[in-house]
C-alpha cells in the first residue's frame, strides 16, 4: 500500500477477530487488506457506473 492511501479498515477490529483465533496480526495485514477492500471497492464503483448509476449497490460487489 502506498504511504499517501489510507486504511480502510478498523484495524482494532481486525486485530480482534484475529486475536479470537488465538492468532496474532502483523502490521502488514491492515495495509493488504485496506488494499483488498480499495480493489473491491474500485471493481463495484465500475459496474455501478456500466450501470449508469451514481449509486454502488450491494450487486455491484462481485
Amino acid at each position: 500500500m502506498s504511504s499517501e492511501q489510507e486504511v480502510l479498515v478498523i484495524s482494532s477490529k481486525v486485530k480482534a477477530y484475529i486475536k479470537n483465533a488465538d492468532l496474532k496480526c502483523s502490521a502488514s495485514v491492515i495495509d493488504a487488506l485496506s488494499d483488498k477492500v480499495r480493489a473491491i471497492c474500485d471493481a463495484a464503483i465500475a459496474n455501478a457506473k456500466e450501470e449508469k448509476r451514481k449509486t454502488v449497490q450491494d450487486k455491484d460487489i462481485r
